[in-house]
């Protein structure tokens, strides 16, 4: 069953770099009482996420936060290295938070999981974009497959 507006997000251990080392961070610690703006990619480095998802929230965080938002986070199933050096291509700084769903088990849970086998991707995450609020969805927005639209920063912008 995929997530919806209104669910609570499922607790999943997610991958992270603190400190040059590999760590992570459980749903709860990166959504209780915070404003979360959350969004998944297919994969690191990839053409559209790496050309267009990830720099559009770079590029929007500022006014991002002056709507509320605590924390922008991108969660994609790739590996924690993969997710930090994509950060450092991307120059994304503090703004954009780097999260390694490594073995995808947070996309699964959320019922957002694609097979990318047809490009030999595997399982991945299907692209989307929610709004957090102390861990309740309180906007979704999950693109048609091949799309990027309702997932995309401004998007979002426009939904705060």
């Amino acid at each position: 069953m995929t997530i919806k507006v209104g669910d609570k997000l499922p607790e999943a251990k997610l991958g992270m770099m603190k400190d040059g080392t590999p760590g992570g961070i459980s749903v709860s610690e990166l959504t209780a009482g915070k404003k979360v703006a959350l969004f998944a990619v297919p994969g690191a480095f990839t053409p559209t996420c790496s050309a267009k998802h990830l720099p559009g929230y770079k590029e929007k965080a500022e006014a991002m936060r002056a709507k509320g938002v605590d924390t922008i986070a991108c969660v994609s199933v790739n590996d924690v290295f993969v997710m930090n050096a994509w950060g450092k291509d991307q120059d994304v700084g503090d703004d954009v938070l780097m999260l390694a769903d490594g073995n995808g088990d947070f996309t699964k849970a959320l019922g957002l999981e694609m097979d990318g086998s047809g490009f030999g991707l595997g399982k991945r995450s299907q692209r989307y974009s929610m709004i957090v609020d102390d861990g309740l969805v309180t906007q979704l927005n999950i693109e048609e497959p091949g799309e990027f639209k309702v997932s995309a920063a401004d998007y979002m912008l426009g939904q705060l």
